[in-house]
């Protein structure tokens, strides 16, 4: 949410598009929702307004329900491996959380 709220109004309706489209599209166009390879299941939901490009990592707990953690504003070609470190960071902690409860 700290991300999100940076973003600017226009963007983060785009933004909610693309949550509604990933909800509820049998097959998300990979434009939008794709597999990070090489990783532990992340995903990368992707979001491009007035030339700038912004992602945010996901993955899903019991095959249905999509955890959105952390965002970025994307400035390369490459998806920075600082980036995906700190998803893969946050996503064992959920976990790790979520089993100790």
């Amino acid at each position: 949410m700290d991300f999100f709220e940076t973003l600017d109004s226009e963007v983060k309706l785009k933004f909610n598009w693309t949550l509604k489209l990933i909800a509820t599209v049998e097959k998300v166009p990979a434009k939008y929702f794709k597999y990070i390879n090489d990783s532990t299941g992340l995903f990368e939901i992707r979001v491009e307004f007035g030339g700038n490009i912004f992602r945010v990592f996901s993955f899903f707990d019991k095959g249905r329900l999509v955890i959105l953690i952390n965002g970025f504003q994307k400035k390369s070609q490459q998806t920075p491996k600082k980036e995906i470190e700190r998803a893969e960071k946050l996503k064992k902690q959920y976990f790790d959380e979520k089993n100790s409860k």
